[in-house]
């Protein structure tokens, strides 16, 4: 609850001083005089006679409760709400055999559908969709406004679902497909993969053609580096080692540079996460945020009651509380 005008509280600390001022005068006025009360010294006192302060606590209530009418209580509802000229982002993850190597903690692909899950959190009017890719590259969701399903069908991504390989260029190709028909001023695809392009017929850059035909803008996250190889292989699970696996850097770079967008390498956890708040930023769509107020006035919760005990006060003392003279 708020007041319109709060300063006129400050009255509140006339109300003790009236009271005192009324006790004080009502002790200095004189009643009738008798010649000796010796006699009714001894008779009871009635129950009047004890409440006889009550018309004066009345008044003091009255006008407490009147300054607070006065000052304009209020109660607010507020409405806030948020719109933006919404952008349309595909997601492509890589669910390749190789995601899951535990240099990322706990792996490289619980890391990165986590980083994933924080940037969808951060959308507001944008319609976001998952494309997940191995040997081949399927649509997990289309492109939608709800998070939370969105969220949910992240979760239930796993490992092993499709042939292992890394079709890269077939998973791009699916993302543009996925966006060719979007009417939003930007079409953002965000690829990230620890891999090389080793299936499927699309080849990457051939894909990354369509896209900037399409106006996709792609940005490219590198998961480890190519430098480590041997490092990523012992940290996968027991099979064949592939001397070709390795991030393509310089792939992934051409992919997301023809197409306006920006590579990104990621060697370590907080990295994947500072990339996906970057993109964030870079992506991020002008929100116009309202905020409505509804007042409602209260002052009749304090006026009435006051008017309830003015007459109340007025009744007592024209009749059971009534002095004479």
């Amino acid at each position: 609850m708020s007041f319109v005008n709060p300063q006129l509280l400050w009255l509140l600390l006339a109300v003790p001083a009236v009271g005192g001022w009324t006790w004080w005068r009502r002790r200095r006025t004189a009643g009738l005089r008798y010649s000796d009360i010796e006699p009714v010294r001894g008779a009871p006192v009635s129950w009047t006679v004890r409440l006889r302060w009550l018309p004066a606590a009345l008044r003091m209530g009255a006008l407490a409760l009147g300054i607070v009418a006065l000052a304009r209580p209020q109660t607010e509802e507020t409405t806030r709400t948020r719109t933006a000229e919404g952008i349309d982002i595909v997601m492509v993850l890589d669910a390749s055999t190789s995601m899951q190597a535990d240099d990322f903690q706990p792996t490289r692909f619980e890391a990165a559908r986590e980083a994933a899950g924080t940037f969808v959190e951060g959308r507001v009017s944008d319609r976001v969709g998952l494309i997940v890719f191995a040997a081949e590259a399927y649509t997990q969701v289309p492109l939608t406004l709800d998070y939370s399903f969105l969220q949910r069908m992240l979760d239930d991504v796993e490992i092993g679902a499709v042939e292992d390989g890394t079709a890269v260029g077939t998973a791009l190709t699916t993302a543009v497909n996925r966006l060719k028909d979007s009417e939003a001023d930007s079409k953002v695809a965000i690829l990230l993969t620890d891999g090389r392009n080793n299936r499927g017929q699309m080849d990457p850059r051939t894909a990354a053609e369509v896209a900037q035909t399409m106006g996709v803008r792609v940005y490219a996250i590198g998961v480890g580096s190519s430098e480590d190889t041997d490092a990523r292989e012992e940290a996968l699970p027991q099979g064949p080692r592939d001397e070709s696996a390795g991030v393509d850097a310089e792939m992934l770079r051409a992919i997301s540079s023809s197409t306006g967008g920006r590579y990104f390498s990621a060697t370590n956890r907080d990295a994947l996460d500072r990339i996906y708040a970057e993109i964030d930023t870079m992506e991020a769509t002008p929100v116009d945020e309202r905020v409505y107020t509804d007042r409602t006035e209260r002052y009749p919760w304090f006026l009435l009651p006051a008017l309830g005990l003015v007459l109340l006060e007025v009744g007592l003392s024209a009749t059971l509380f009534r002095r004479f003279p």
